[in-house]
Order: structure tokens, then sequence, then C-alpha cells
């Protein structure tokens, strides 16, 4: 039986060999590992990309929340400062949050995006919320207009979550564009994925920007000489030269994965028990995710099939004992789309023949 891999990422990184072999020989032959020209370069082409004034690389995208929280001055340790954020997402976006220092406060989700709902977040401020950090779940771009109009009419810092929405927009500006910051993983299996790990935070703030350099090196403007207590979180010269080359194919792999995503649209629209995802225009498919009733049974079905799928998230934060705060009310939503939700195969090097079969095998077991 032929296979049909969720991801194969030896298929992604074989079609790009000769291309990053040269930069990472390029870095070895200067001999300059930490912080030099790559990661600088990088920095600038991420930016202009993001349409942002500056970007800092830093060593992954939970360090970019973290640091970029730190950076804002909106929370602090010690002070039971509350961020606001969804229940339905990695564990990274909650994790980043406490290591600022804060506590993190979930909030229900929309039934269709499955991003933050904007509707349910003023009945979630209490006197010590300080920030609001939405997630582009998918790819899927969150609701930031009103995400950031009710922040702005609470005096809460909005910082957003864009680990998995390389290149998405939201009402036609680039994340984060109308908040604070956007921060981002470079994690090998996102959008823009390195060959390790990574991330960044961007923003057009320049006093912003200069914090979170001095956060990432430790705390230190310049060697040696401490001025906060930061961390120790740098993109590496390596990491940056393969994503310099990588972010120059990035437009063609978001539309490549567009394509894929108006396959499975228009051959799963039929089927009844089968809930879609949003077909946003503006998001870039980070996942393909289905939501089904009988969500178990239809996961072994494909696996049966040599359909490979995966679920992205099996455990809502709000219900993991690290995260859960004291008085955390029941998130009906996120509660219901958790034991629904599944992830199906989509990456660029996905082949049209591979998605058939998945589509295929769907409607077999809807049949």
């Amino acid at each position: 039986m032929k296979k049909t891999a969720f991801l194969n990422l030896t298929r992604h990184s074989n079609r790009l060999l000769e291309e990053t072999s040269a930069a990472v020989r390029r870095v070895l032959e200067r001999g300059h590992f930490i912080l030099g020209e790559e990661v600088a370069a990088f920095e600038t082409e991420w930016a202009r990309y993001c349409g942002a004034r500056g970007a800092v690389g830093v060593a992954n995208g939970t360090d970019a929340i973290t640091l970029a929280l730190t950076a804002s001055g909106a929370v602090a340790p010690g002070r039971g400062d509350e961020v606001l954020t969804t229940p339905l997402t990695a564990g990274y976006t909650a994790l980043g949050i406490l290591n600022a220092g804060a506590r993190p406060v979930f909030v229900d989700v929309d039934e269709r995006s499955l991003n933050l709902d904007p509707e349910k977040i003023e009945a979630a401020i209490t006197p010590r919320t300080r920030a609001v950090l939405p997630v582009h779940l998918y790819g899927q771009p969150a609701a930031m207009e009103k995400i950031n109009e009710i922040a702005a009419r609470r005096d809460l810092t909005v910082i957003e979550d864009a680990a998995q929405a390389h290149g998405a927009r939201c009402g036609g500006k680039a994340c984060g564009a109308a908040s604070l910051a956007a921060t981002y993983s470079f994690y090998p299996t996102k959008n823009l994925g390195a060959f390790g790990d990574g991330g960044a935070i961007v923003a057009n703030d320049a006093d912003f920007l200069e914090r979170a350099r001095i956060l990432r090196q430790g705390g230190h403007r310049e060697a040696f000489e401490a001025e906060v207590a930061g961390r120790n979180s740098r993109l590496d010269e390596l990491q940056a030269a393969i994503l310099r080359v990588k972010l120059q194919k990035l437009d063609a792999w978001t539309a490549r994965r567009r394509e894929l995503a108006a396959i499975y649209f228009e051959k799963l629209k039929n089927l009844p028990r089968l809930t879609l995802p949003a077909n946003d225009p503006e998001a870039v498919f980070h996942l393909f995710v289905v939501r089904h009733p009988e969500r178990d049974r239809l996961r072994d079905f494909l696996a049966a099939r040599g359909v490979e799928t995966l679920v992205h998230y099996p455990y809502l934060l709000h219900e993991q004992k690290l995260f859960r705060g004291a008085g955390q009310k029941s998130l009906p939503v996120a509660e219901k789309a958790v034991g629904e939700i599944l992830s199906l195969p989509l990456y660029p090097e996905l082949e049209d023949e591979e998605i058939e079969t998945v589509c295929a095998a769907i409607a077999e077991f809807e049949g």
C-alpha cells in the first residue's frame, strides 16, 4: 500500500540541497556563527517581507513571545499580570507568557475560524489584564481589527502569535501591522522553516525593537555590559543563511498551499458531516484542519488506507495543570472542537494525486 505522509521534510529539503549547501558553506568559510552578517541580512529581509520597520532574530518562537512581552513593558514577574489568549494552540504560546512572568487567561474561540473570539474578550478582562495574545491558528488570520479596537479602548498591549502564519494578512495588512508586534517561529515544519530552530519578532516601534535586541543578548547592549536580566536567545548564522534562501520561495510555496487547499474545498464540499475550515483568501494554510463528529473513527479509517493525519491540538491549554488558573471557566466552543479537529496532509511538495487519495478515502468513509 502506498503511504500518504502527513509531511515529508526530506522531499522538501532535497529540492533545496544545492542552494542551502551553498549558504551553509558561505557561513563556514566566513567563520562567524552568532549575530553576524547573515542574521542582520535576514532580519532586514524578513522585516521588509512583513511590511515592518524591523525584525529581531531569536532562538525560537517561544522566546519570541517571551521577549516581546517583556520588551513591551506590559508584564513583569511578581505583579500577577494576566495575558488573554486562546486555549486551542500549542502549549508554547502559554509557556511564552509564563516565561515573561505573567499568567495566561484563556478565552473561548470563534466557532468558524477557531481563533480567539473577540466577542468573548471583554468578559475575561480583569484589573490585572495587561495584554492580549491572539494566535493566527493554522495560518488563518485572527479578527485583528476587532481585537485591536477592544485593546485600544481598554489600554491593553497586543502581541500576535504568528508562528503558523508566515505571509498571512489581516484585513489587507501584514500580521502585527496594527499591533505592537508579531512573533514568528521558524521550526522546520512551519511555512518558513529552518533546518533547526529559530524565531523572530517584527515590529514598527524602534525603541521596542532595541529593547528586544538587548533582551535576546542576555540584557547586554554591548558585550558584557549588562543592563537588564534578559535571555540567551539568538538566531544563529547557519539558520539565518538557510532562511534567506527559503524566504525567496515563500510566496510560491504559499500559492501551492492555497492550490492544495482549493482541491480539498472542492472535493470535500458535499460531505455534510465534515466541517471544512474557513476559506479566508488571506489565510496561508499552514494546516488544513477539518472537523468531524466521529474524528477518531475517521482517523483510524484513513490510517488503514495509508493516509497519515494528526490532531492540532489534542489537549486544550485551560485544562492542563501547568496553565489552568483558579476560577477558569468552561470554554464550550473549544471544548467541543477539540474532539472533532483533524489535520489533513498539506505541504507544498504534496502531489495532486496524493491529495486525491486523501479525498477519496474520506468520501469512502462518509459513503
